[in-house]
């Protein structure tokens, strides 16, 4: 399994934009699907994007959708989630997750169970 570190969260007014990293260790980073999930304060966590082993096809919740940006540079072990006119409702801990399956193996795109997860990092977005 790989291991997952977060890193990029912080403050931003709304509008703002905020580029979260997603650093991975281990040789096998191109074989897993990757993906970001926020959780907001009394609130389950929820899927937010998800991209494929070659970075070739992506999945955005509508929430979304537009303003947020998943890639990933497997020679850096690395994905990224850009984040563009951020509002309030995005404020959250965000976790990146790993998964040996392919994209679309689940229904909808997000899975009941992943192979690993970072320890998150938080976003706030001020009004």
């Amino acid at each position: 399994q790989v291991q997952l570190v977060e890193s990029g969260g912080g403050l931003v007014q709304a509008g703002g934009s905020l580029r979260l990293s997603c650093a991975a260790s281990g040789r096998t980073f191109s074989s897993y699907t990757l993906g970001w999930f926020r959780q907001a304060p009394g609130k389950e966590r929820e899927f937010v994007a998800t991209i494929s082993r070659r970075g070739t096809s992506t999945y955005y919740a509508g929430s979304v959708e537009g303003r947020f940006t998943i890639s990933r540079d497997n020679a850096k072990n690395t994905a990224y989630l850009q984040m563009n006119s951020l509002k309030p409702e995005d404020t959250a801990v965000y976790y990146c997750n790993a998964d040996r399956r392919p994209l679309g193996s689940c229904p909808g795109y997000v899975c009941s169970q992943y192979d690993s997860w970072g320890q998150g990092t938080q976003v706030t977005v001020s009004s």
